[in-house]
């Protein structure tokens, strides 16, 4: 399976600003630009995108791997805070809250530890990652 994505750049570095189509087109002529990544501007940027791609894809391994455990999860919300320091893209943090019930923290600790490792996003990125996982209500 593969996947695309185009992104388009017009201008300096600092003055300019882009685009990014997804080949779902669930993106659309996304805007992007200096603002959007390093201040507070209108758009997206890419660590704002990998740190949707890192939550979401976890969130499905943890599904997975629940349900191969005997499990259902009625609820997982997934938060990924991606750091990108000095030109680095260096952690990704993730932080999940989920309704999963029969399951004992421990049982539901282990299993998400493992989907943390074994999410196909956490294994391209390979930096520092880490987990936490609280079970609610």
């Amino acid at each position: 399976m593969k996947r695309t994505a185009t992104a388009i750049w017009n201008g300096t570095i600092k003055e300019g600003n882009g685009n990014i189509t997804t080949q779902s087109t669930a993106l659309s002529k996304t805007q992007y630009s200096f603002k959007s990544r390093f201040e507070e501007g209108v758009g997206t940027n890419p660590e704002e995108l990998i740190a949707a791609a890192h939550s979401g894809c976890f969130n499905m391994k943890l599904t997975l791997d629940l349900e191969a455990a005997g499990f259902k999860a009625e609820t997982l919300e997934t938060t990924s805070a991606v750091t990108l320091d000095n030109g680095t893209i260096t952690r990704s943090d993730l932080s999940v809250k989920a309704k999963v019930p029969g399951i004992t923290n421990e049982q539901f600790q282990e299993i998400a530890a493992g989907a943390k490792l074994g999410c196909p996003v956490s294994r391209a990125l390979n930096l520092e990652m880490s987990l936490q996982a609280e079970l609610v209500g």
